[in-house]
């Protein structure tokens, strides 16, 4: 009977050869060019490493890809120094004293024109934007940022008419225009995401200042700095905005 062993690494040790381009006197020391039993420990030990290397470097490249990427300037027109972030950013005066324009290279984003992801919020996606204050009609510079993950599946949150989910709740799994239309309520002040990332706008047709929803309970609106707002339409964040 074959050493069946012997025979899986000797088909590893083939496949080494053939698609890495290995000689017999290159990374994959043997004896001779055939794939017989006489491979040692040593050897297929070098090509169970190659193989988990090569995984590695996949997951890697894959991982770099979902990543976000902005480049923020202090001067419009992307001018003065710069700062390059891929995650959260609560504090951007510790690197920059101004941030009045940038750049998203990958990803999705939200900015924000305070520190620790508070104040007016705004979404930006792929793109430049030189001059986002009047783009945006901002009244201040950027303060922290957060980048949104890319997310692929379904879409679920509960809207309230009240605070801490009172009064009247409905479930959304796709984009809502107008609420005051489809539900018949005249405000949302507090909701639960689900599943999915969301915007929500303080008037119909996704218009107006936003607020960026991630999955968690969200009793009061009014604690994130949102008093007296009203939210008329929400959309989802999908992946082809990436």
């Amino acid at each position: 009977m074959p050493n069946t062993e012997h025979l899986f690494y000797d088909a590893m040790l083939a496949q080494a050869v053939w698609t890495k381009g290995f000689s017999c006197s290159g990374a994959i020391k043997s004896s001779s060019c055939s794939t017989g039993n006489n491979t040692s420990t040593a050897d297929r030990l070098n090509i169970s490493s190659i193989r988990l290397n090569e995984q590695r470097g996949n997951m890697t490249s894959s991982s770099m890809n979902m990543m976000g990427r902005v480049i923020f300037y202090e001067d419009r027109n992307f001018q003065g120094r710069s700062y390059e972030c891929s995650s959260d950013f609560a504090d951007m005066s510790s690197y920059l004293s101004r941030c009045h324009s940038c750049r998203v290279e990958r990803g999705c984003f939200m900015v924000y024109d305070r520190t620790n992801f508070m104040g007016n919020q705004y979404f930006l996606r792929r793109g430049e934007y030189a001059d986002y204050q009047s783009m945006m009609g901002m009244s201040d510079c950027i303060r922290s940022c957060r980048m949104i993950p890319m997310y692929r599946g379904s879409y679920r949150m509960r809207i309230y008419e009240r605070e801490n989910f009172g009064g009247q709740m409905h479930e959304l799994m796709d984009d809502c225009d107008n609420v005051m239309d489809r539900y018949r309520m005249s405000n949302c002040m507090s909701c639960h995401v689900m599943d999915g990332h969301w915007l929500m706008y303080e008037q119909p047709m996704y218009r107006g200042r936003m607020m960026y929803m991630r999955p968690g309970e969200y009793r009061n609106f009014s604690n994130m700095g949102m008093s007296g707002m009203k939210w008329m339409s929400m959309r989802r964040i999908r992946d082809d905005y990436y």
